[in-house]
């Protein structure tokens, strides 16, 4: 039989058994949500393809190639390339800017605005509809992402350049970055001339290893 003493100790521990049982049969409290990261699937198009390249590429490359230019006047040739601190740093805010908006193009957005099927109608269309371009991204989105990277590989070339303030490769950049749009309306806007364009490149060619025999 338990003394006084000992039956408080047992009491004492069945006490603490049954709150220990307690504690581990509640339910523990669930853990807050944790936030899904911001991502490319949060993000939505404002415009389509078209008006992103109408509104913010097209007129931002400006800024490249318009830095170099070599213009043949009745007084001889006029150069024109950057001189001033002013003038590379606008070279440098085409470059920074079309490198970060060139990726937008990876967001999923339509190619034209609603009603707009570019000049697509009527016989042999000088430009695809743009179903005709979606479906073109979606049997290769490979190629698509090759483009824009293509695209966004000359921008940086173009800062870099601009960074050395070099005038000399910045027009080479310049052909680079005409080089690279072409390749890729050739393939998603208007592949018909594709032809005439690598006709004129051959010939464009041969003048040059022309002139460079006569130097």
């Amino acid at each position: 039989m338990l003394s006084g003493r000992g039956c408080v100790i047992a009491a004492a521990g069945l006490v603490y058994l049954g709150a220990l049982a307690a504690s581990c049969s509640s339910p523990k409290p669930a853990a807050p949500p944790v936030a899904a990261p911001v991502g490319r699937t949060e993000m939505k198009a404002v415009v389509s393809v078209k008006e992103l390249m109408r509104f913010t590429i097209d007129p931002i490359s400006d800024n490249i190639f318009d830095a170099v230019t070599y213009e043949a006047t009745k007084k001889g040739i006029v150069e024109t390339f950057p001189k001033t601190d002013e003038d590379w740093e606008k070279v440098k805010i085409g470059a920074v800017t079309l490198a970060e908006a060139i990726y937008l193009l990876k967001l999923p957005r339509p190619f034209a605005p609603p009603g707009d099927v570019n000049n697509s109608t009527g016989p042999n269309p000088p430009e695809l509809s743009p179903t005709q371009i979606q479906a073109k991204l979606d049997a290769d989105p490979v190629l698509w992402d090759a483009k824009i990277q293509a695209l966004r590989n000359v921008a940086l070339e173009v800062l870099d350049v601009a960074n050395k303030k070099d005038t000399n490769a910045l027009f080479e950049a310049g052909e680079d970055l005409d080089k690279a749009c072409e390749a890729c309306h050739l393939e998603y806007w208007y592949p018909g001339d594709r032809k005439a364009v690598e006709d004129d490149e051959r010939q464009r060619a041969r003048f040059e290893r022309g002139e460079k025999r006569k130097k």
